[in-house]
């Protein structure tokens, strides 16, 4: 019987499966997983020649993947940096620039500042207990009472925005004094902040302003369509009887 035609046996075959579990771990997923072996063969090549051009071949293999950033004046930078990344800084070559080190790229940043502050008054906002701060740094003159007045007003308008009702501007004077630590005292003061009206306009109209827009509304006029004639101007060059 013709060799061609013989049934291979299944038993015979040997078949080399490999899954996803026993790959190793993609340092970067985006080059895919032949790259990552071809750095993985350069690292293993003893001769310093032949390994600083399979270095230089993988890297034109790298820019070739991402044309559109070949003109970026880091772009070769980068890909240098991530050919050491990629091969776990275990690639002996010689980059044209410094060589990442494994400390630098696990270095985290410091951590934001953010408030911790649990003020008692939320809705004056922690600009309000900034500017007090900075008042009571001042000495006592105009510029001082200009700003005080300032605050005192602005702190009604935060107050407006959280609750529409009228407050009286002693409300406003207790607080601005509780905040300042007993430094600005406009408990006895006989000026008279902003009307409320004014500030609950203000407000309305600042709200308007910043609420977005929505698309503007279709009129449909059904006899607007081709064909069907205005019912208003549909008799006007009839003569009348």
């Amino acid at each position: 019987m013709n060799s061609k035609y013989i049934k291979e046996n299944s038993n015979d075959v040997v078949h080399h499966l490999e899954y996803n579990a026993e790959r190793s771990h993609l340092i970067i997923p985006e080059y895919g997983r032949h790259l990552q072996k071809l750095i993985d063969q350069a690292t293993k090549i003893e001769d310093d020649v032949e390994r600083n051009k399979a270095a230089k071949y993988i890297i034109q293999v790298m820019g070739s993947l991402n044309p559109h950033l070949r003109d970026v004046p880091d772009f070769q930078h980068k890909l240098w940096d991530q050919i050491f990344i990629m091969s776990d800084f275990k690639l002996v070559a010689d980059s044209p620039y410094p060589i990442p080190s494994r400390e630098v790229l696990q270095l985290k940043p410091d951590v934001l500042s953010y408030p911790q502050n649990f003020p008692k008054y939320r809705y004056y906002g922690n600009n309000i207990k900034y500017m007090i701060d900075v008042a009571n740094k001042w000495e006592d003159g105009e510029m001082k009472s200009a700003l005080v007045k300032v605050i005192a007003n602005h702190m009604k308008k935060s107050y407006l925005s959280w609750n529409k009702d009228t407050v009286k501007d002693d409300v406003i004077f207790e607080h601005l004094y509780e905040l300042s630590g007993g430094k600005l005292n406009l408990l006895q003061s006989t000026e008279e902040l902003l009307n409320t009206t004014d500030l609950l306009r203000t407000n309305k109209r600042v709200s308007n302003k910043i609420s977005p827009a929505g698309p503007p509304k279709i009129q449909s006029n059904k006899n607007t369509k081709t064909g069907k004639p205005n019912p208003i101007h549909k008799n006007q060059n009839r003569k009348p009887l």
